[in-house]
């Protein structure tokens, strides 16, 4: 396997191309990333997971940007937890939040009902690539799978991209032994293949049985890639000591699996004082008012948990 990476193994996006097979694909490792995102907030365990997928799905597709815009991804339902959010902004910015019912989450812990399904309910999964204000943003949309946010992703890509494609997600705590104890960190991981048609585009064909003749060449490598996909393991994933390209070697090594140079990621906010003024001044005087407690009005963001204190007079200052 040809390769020119250097030693970092966690918050990077991993490309690759299996050259037997006629597939590429990228592979996400996040580590302090995701940790950062998740241990700010505090979320419940099974919703620290569901939001670490999210992050490890939004660093896949958007790395594929092109151009320095931004991709969205983001889940609206009708479960405890009513909302995932994560975006990215190229090159590698990411940030996300959860927005969850925490009685109803707690109700469905204590009932062990923790699959994606019990804690986002119906409703949909939306993906949004905004390339500026030049360009109208372009959005797809797909119904939230009952088994997780990679199977719906591979609805958005079979009708969104028509494109052939698997996914596995994983996140989870990592727990390692220190000077002082045991510790726990958050991680994430993702992999993902995509079929690359002999005409050097990308392509998605019959993924059902309905369809009886023979398969193509092209058809039996996808459904190679596919299987070998399938035996990966969520630690695999996860684990720091598991390199990037020593899984694709596990993978792929017999068909030909050429990993190319990673790109960095990293945690990054938008939010800073002046932002959350200037979206306070807009309700006007009355309203602020009424949003100041003991004298002040403290906002928080929702990404990364700053929080931004500021006194009524301040925001009414020049305002009509």
């Amino acid at each position: 396997m040809s390769s020119s990476i250097g030693v970092a193994i966690d918050d990077l996006v991993q490309p690759f191309q299996i050259e037997g097979l006629g597939i590429r694909g990228r592979v996400v490792r996040l580590g302090p990333l995701v940790d950062r995102v998740l241990t700010s907030h505090a979320y419940p365990e099974p919703v620290s997971r569901l939001l670490g997928e999210a992050l490890a799905l939004t660093a896949m597709i958007g790395s594929a940007l092109k151009f320095d815009g931004r991709f969205i991804l983001q889940t609206q339902g009708d479960g405890p937890v009513s909302m995932l959010v994560a975006d990215y902004e190229a090159p590698g910015k990411i940030r996300g939040y959860a927005m969850m019912n925490a009685e109803r989450v707690a109700e469905a812990i204590e009932a062990g009902r923790t699959e994606p399904a019990d804690l986002m309910g119906s409703g949909h999964l939306a993906l949004t690539i905004d390339q500026g204000p030049d360009m109208a943003p372009y959005q797809g949309i797909v119904a939230l799978h009952p088994d997780g946010l990679s199977h719906s992703a591979h609805e958005y890509f079979a009708n969104s991209e028509q494109v052939a494609t698997r996914i596995r997600l994983a996140a989870g705590p990592f727990y390692h032994r220190e000077e002082t104890g045991p510790e726990k960190n958050w991680r994430a991981g993702a992999i993902m293949i995509q079929h690359i048609a002999r005409d050097g585009g990308l392509t998605g064909y019959r993924e059902g049985d309905d369809d009886e003749r023979p398969y193509t060449d092209e058809e039996e490598a996808w459904n190679r890639a596919s299987i070998l996909l399938a035996t990966v393991e969520d630690h695999e994933l996860l684990d720091p000591e598991i390199e990037p390209t020593r899984l694709l070697f596990r993978l792929f090594h017999e068909d030909g699996v050429r990993a190319y140079d990673p790109s960095p990621v990293e945690f990054s906010c938008h939010c800073s004082r002046d932002r959350m003024s200037s979206v306070l001044r807009s309700f006007g005087g009355h309203e602020i008012d009424e949003m100041a407690q003991e004298g002040i009005i403290t906002v928080t963001c929702e990404f990364c948990s700053e929080v931004y204190i500021f006194e009524p007079a301040e925001l009414k200052e020049g305002l009509n």
